[in-house]
């Protein structure tokens, strides 16, 4: 490199540090954590916007800085995934272990199952009708974002290419459990829920014969869920600085050209988004629960999920707000969390897949008005939908099944790429909001739910407060 792009790193590198630096006197200063994420958001698009601005696209002194810059971001997304398959198994573990899931649970899970699936089959109904009736069906859009990403995306599709539906269901079922617990399958995180269930039911029935080991073994739970509660809470404490790194990378990287380009697809996302985020407050209200109370109690976690782009990450606070906020038992408030993870996320496994497919198919001559295509686009989005990460990809994946299911080609998922960040940050939070739903519904059909608790405006969760006493 030379001196002068040696120079132009090194003031980046200073002012992002400076930018750490900040944000760690606004915490010691008691700054709120929803206010510093939020504060680190703006301040990560400005710096991003700047670095394209005074080093250029894909310069050299941009890929250099951005490289050392993504030592935070990447490290914090890498850490989020770490914590996915320990979450989901002591949650589902820790629902069986707890009193009220012994003659309940088959109920439980039923109700959270038909949440999930009932409401990911609406939402790929309002995927597929945003793009059907807005114009976007058959519509192309800028190359640039493709090119950069297509490799990736062939590899990707490699896993899913030539499954038939029912190879699909047959793989959840985990042959290795160790290689799943390792995410070594793109299937990986619902082997992980089909294992939890399986030890929560054999936790049961070892009960019955020998309550001396089955203390032993919900203790042990019990002390691995706290174990993975205090990582968590570690995790979380880094959430500001990696929101700081990764929407600078965004903003650097990203093709100021392409996203104009593609405003109106970012924005018939937003419409199916919100459109389906109403159909969850329809629900709730059916079953006697305030939408405004709902959103009232649930904002702190929703924006917890908007900003950070992991629905695996807020799976503590998501649980913490059904049982501490809404009123939800907890055995329902653990299974909705720990499923919602990996199963009908609404945003990631319905919405943005379905959109993508009906943009395509009239590419190959499909109409998308046609019935036969809804129907099979709908059943294909709900069979999908489980085993679709809740971190970070998650969308992408969901969405390389859905087309090759359906026979579509996948150059559309990397020409959407450029705006893909804007998108998931609505569509995790959606994801945690259905969960939250589920958990509610749940909780509610079992005659369970403490109206008292959700009556009470004043009973609302603290993220911060909830990762600092995890």
């Amino acid at each position: 490199m030379s001196p002068e792009t040696i120079g132009q790193v090194l003031v980046t590198l200073v002012v992002f540090v400076a930018l750490l630096i900040g944000l760690v006197a606004l915490k010691r200063r008691g700054t709120n954590f929803t206010p510093r994420v939020f504060i680190a958001l703006a301040a990560g698009l400005v710096l991003g916007g700047g670095i394209q601005l005074f080093l250029g696209l894909k310069t050299d002194a941009t890929t250099t800085a951005l490289d050392w810059i993504s030592i935070v971001g990447k490290g914090y997304i890498a850490l989020l995934k770490m914590l996915i398959i320990p979450l989901i198994f002591v949650s589902i573990v820790n629902a069986f272990t707890h009193a009220k899931v012994t003659d309940k649970f088959g109920k439980i899970s039923g109700v959270v199952m038909a949440v999930l699936l009932g409401t990911v089959a609406i939402a790929a109904l309002f995927g597929w009708a945003v793009i059907a009736f807005s114009g976007l069906a058959g519509a192309s859009f800028t190359q640039t974002a493709a090119q950069n990403t297509m490799t990736a995306l062939q590899t990707k599709q490699q896993t899913v290419e030539g499954l038939t539906l029912p190879q699909v269901i047959v793989s959840f079922i985990p042959p290795n459990i160790f290689a799943d617990l390792a995410g070594s399958r793109a299937n990986s995180t619902v082997g992980v829920v089909v294992f939890s269930v399986i030890c929560g039911v054999a936790w049961l029935k070892l009960r019955e014969r020998n309550a001396e080991q089955a203390e032993f073994f919900k203790n042990f739970v019990d002390s691995l869920n706290g174990i993975v509660m205090r990582i968590v809470s570690m995790v979380m404490d880094l959430t500001p600085y990696g929101i700081l790194a990764l929407m600078a990378n965004v903003m650097a990287t990203s093709d100021f050209a392409a996203v104009i380009d593609l405003g109106k697809f970012v924005l018939v996302s937003y419409v199916a988004l919100i459109g389906m985020f109403l159909v969850h407050l329809v629900i709730l209200a059916v079953q006697g629960v305030s939408p405004a109370t709902y959103v009232r109690k649930t904002f702190p976690v929703l924006s917890f999920a908007f900003v950070s782009h992991t629905s695996a990450g807020c799976m503590p606070f998501n649980i913490e707000t059904q049982t501490k906020a809404l009123g939800v038992d907890e055995a329902s408030a653990n299974l909705s969390a720990s499923l919602g993870v990996s199963i009908g996320q609404n945003g990631c496994a319905g919405i943005y897949p379905a959109m993508l497919a009906t943009i395509i198919a009239p590419t190959v001559g499909i109409d998308v008005l046609s019935p036969a295509f809804v129907l099979s686009l709908v059943a294909v989005v709900v069979i999908s939908s489980f085993g679709i990460s809740g971190v970070g990809g998650g969308a992408t994946f969901a969405s390389l099944v859905v087309l090759g299911t359906l026979n579509l080609p996948i150059g559309i998922v990397g020409v959407l790429a450029s705006v893909e960040m804007i998108i998931d940050m609505g569509r995790t939070a959606l994801n945690v909001s259905d969960a939250m739903v589920a958990g509610v519904t749940a909780s509610n059909a079992c005659k369970d739910l403490d109206r008292s608790v959700l009556a009470d405006l004043k009973a609302i969760v603290d993220v911060e407060a909830k990762a600092k006493t995890a």
